[in-house]
């Protein structure tokens, strides 16, 4: 097996799962240094493959962006010789990560339970829809089904107008970095005891997580939230405003920035109003608070209210595309894309002393290390 660096260099991990909450755990684990395997179906591969426009000399930037750092092969699960040389790799491997309707996996013999007796330190995790419970069977899992059904739509978009999904897929993001964050604690503790254990996360509980504040008004405050548009429904300032090009976001989450922030557009009373004085009141006042921030914020354009905000120390920015975000993030730096045999990706989202982990391979083709693959897990299938 090839060499590798990083934290979990010299793991293997079959990546059995699709779509995006697997794969971007099995990711985040390969740009750690693990050695990742993804399995895929012969007929097309993972289903993001055939997921465009947009496209990136053929091939999809949505599986771009779920499958660096991996290899390729092509298993038919439904066919018994593909089953066994699966059966080997999972029993080599330290992890396994599926994504397939509850009860598929333990009836080829490829759950966790079954694989630990012949590999007991093997850690597998499991990414639901809506868990495993009898309740769930058969309900389908999609980012915007559970963005709606999760309460995340309810919450997202302008008070007047219908609900909104977020403009990426939130809730299989989180849910791959709770799938990761249980996998790497998991091995932690398997160092301890030579045990593996199953990891479990589903979409639905995922959701539930991504309305954070949100969840806790209702669940602990007895408060149905309710869409809000831009502003924030517990923090003022905290929402876009109307400079006189382009808007602007300020957030000043605290009565010191409050402060700032008046003194900034030249409208200092405005901290001692008594309608404004805290933030409780704000949030009481917000739609008077607004409409005197604007009124002066409509007089200069955006980079002018920016440049002095940011000298005053006010948390305030462009609402910017994302050209031009990533434009930002170089200008700062942070170098968040590199180029692999003449590919632009993006880069592992962390530093270790300072560095990023490295890109070793860039997303693989459909069974592109197949042969190779399978013909080191046919010695001893």
């Amino acid at each position: 097996m090839p060499d590798a660096e990083g934290p979990l260099a010299g793991l293997l991990v079959a990546d059995f799962s699709r779509v995006l909450a697997g794969p971007l755990a099995a990711m985040l684990l390969g740009d750690l240094g693990a050695d990742v395997i993804k399995v895929e179906r012969p007929d097309g591969g993972d289903d993001t493959r055939a997921w465009g426009p947009p496209w990136r000399d053929e091939v999809s930037t949505y599986y771009l962006a779920l499958n660096r750092n991996k290899r390729s092969v092509a298993l038919d699960l439904t066919d018994e010789g593909d089953r066994r040389l699966a059966r080997t790799l999972a029993t080599r491997a330290d992890v396994l990560v599926e994504s397939f309707r509850p009860g598929l996996m333990a009836s080829w013999g490829l759950d966790g339970d079954t694989l630990r007796k012949a590999n007991p330190g093997l850690v597998s995790c499991s990414v639901t829809a809506f868990g495993t419970a009898p309740e769930a069977k058969g309900l389908p899992g999609y980012d915007f089904l559970l963005q709606a059904m999760g309460g995340l739509m309810a919450v997202t978009g302008e008070p007047d107008r219908p609900p909104l999904k977020a403009g990426t897929a939130v809730v299989d993001l989180v849910c791959g970095l709770l799938a990761a964050n249980g996998i790497q604690a998991a091995l932690v503790e398997r160092a301890r005891t030579a045990r593996g254990r199953h990891v479990e996360v589903s979409l639905m509980d995922s959701a539930l997580t991504t309305l954070l504040n949100q969840a806790t008004a209702w669940v602990a405050g007895g408060v149905r939230p309710q869409r809000g548009g831009n502003r924030h429904p517990s923090i003022v300032p905290y929402e876009l405003y109307e400079a006189a090009d382009r808007p602007i976001v300020i957030a000043a989450a605290n009565d010191r920035l409050f402060a700032r922030v008046c003194e900034a557009v030249g409208l200092p009373e405005l901290a001692a109003d008594p309608r404004f004085a805290s933030n409780e009141a704000r949030v009481a006042n917000v739609d008077a608070l607004a409409e005197a921030l604007n009124a002066v914020l409509r007089e200069r354009p955006a980079e002018h209210w920016i440049e002095t905000l940011q000298a005053a120390s006010v948390p305030a920015g462009f609402v910017n595309e994302v050209d031009e975000a990533f434009a930002l993030a170089e200008r700062l730096g942070m170098e968040p894309t590199e180029e692999h045999g003449g590919l632009p990706l993006i880069r592992p989202p962390l530093r270790l002393d300072g560095e990023r982990p490295p890109i070793r391979r860039a997303p693989p083709a459909l069974d592109e290390h197949g042969d190779d693959l399978r013909a080191w897990l046919a010695r001893g299938a």
